[in-house]
């Protein structure tokens, strides 16, 4: 898979899915829905203050007269609503919208919900980077500040579970730091090398985990020979894993700002995918996060 429309073209071969957004009141995701509505995605749920939802609709010329609307007074009543449907198989994904992440989160993890599982909630973002020749993952740029080694070890874990439902057979990890040998003085360095000896352990054959790799040499093969480098995945990584939330937000910034990389994410490690996107992503972003959600649900 090297484009997003080629992520697109898949979420629009299979069921269409139901999402339900939490909060609906937003002029970008109301764009970034009809839109996937159109395209035979989903089946939207607006839950929100719906009168401010219809007059945005009417601003804007969209058509929301089909979907399903569900009158929220605050924003924690449109989380809990919205993940009530996923509850009762009403829904089969969940989407925020003009909501503080926080208040999301809060009711995904609440165990009379049931949408909790064994493991860590963990961000992946997909991007299309122009000079780069395929999709690639970075994690976890959004979520967890300064995960564990075996948080981390989650986090591949989900980032490889939504490679596979977007059916890729083989996966190469690199677990990025500073430098590519270990240094002591440089936690990420002896961390990457221990997640890489302990992914051994895993029973996935098709997933190489390497660390600790620096971004050249995990996403240019010419520079890890210029460096006389040995690697088996050096040019050909598909997941980029960051030791910690201020690499993986700077790296995620500069993809989207300075090398106009087109993006989808979604959270991972619920019963259901959870399209967390930011406030200041514009309609396409969510759209096409819309599009990766559908394929996992």
């Amino acid at each position: 898979m090297n484009t997003i429309k080629d992520l697109i073209k898949i979420s629009q071969k299979q069921k269409i899915k139901k999402l339900a957004i939490a909060s609906s009141e937003d002029e970008e995701l109301l764009k970034a829905i009809v839109e996937a509505a159109q395209l035979k995605i989903i089946e939207p749920i607006l839950i929100g203050d719906i009168k401010k939802t219809e007059e945005i609709a009417i601003k804007l010329n969209l058509d929301i007269g089909k979907y399903k609307k569900i009158k929220a007074e605050n924003n924690k009543e449109s989380a809990v609503k919205a993940i009530k449907l996923i509850k009762t198989g009403e829904a089969d994904f969940i989407m925020k919208g003009l909501i503080d992440t926080s208040i999301l989160l809060k009711e995904v993890l609440n165990k009379e919900y049931g949408l909790r599982k064994e493991g860590l909630l963990s961000h992946v973002m997909i991007y299309e980077i122009p000079n780069y020749h395929k999709l690639l993952i970075l994690t976890d740029g959004g979520m967890n500040i300064n995960p564990t080694i075996e948080e981390r070890l989650t986090i591949i874990k989900n980032s490889v579970n939504v490679l596979e439902k977007l059916g890729y057979e083989k996966i190469n990890v690199a677990c990025l730091s500073a430098k590519e040998k270990v240094n002591l003085k440089i936690k990420s360095t002896v961390d990457a090398k221990k997640i890489e000896e302990l992914w051994k352990n895993e029973a996935k054959s098709n997933v190489i985990v390497e660390g600790p790799l620096a971004l050249d040499l995990a996403i240019s093969k010419n520079a890890a020979e210029i460096k006389g480098f040995k690697s088996d995945i050096a040019g050909e990584v598909d997941i980029l894993l960051v030791p910690n939330i201020e690499m993986g937000n700077g790296i995620g910034k500069s993809l989207t700002y300075l090398a106009k990389a087109k993006s989808a994410g979604v959270v991972m490690g619920a019963k259901v995918p959870i399209i967390l996107v930011s406030r200041s992503d514009d309609y396409q972003t969510k759209l096409n996060s819309i599009a990766l959600g559908s394929v996992i649900s």
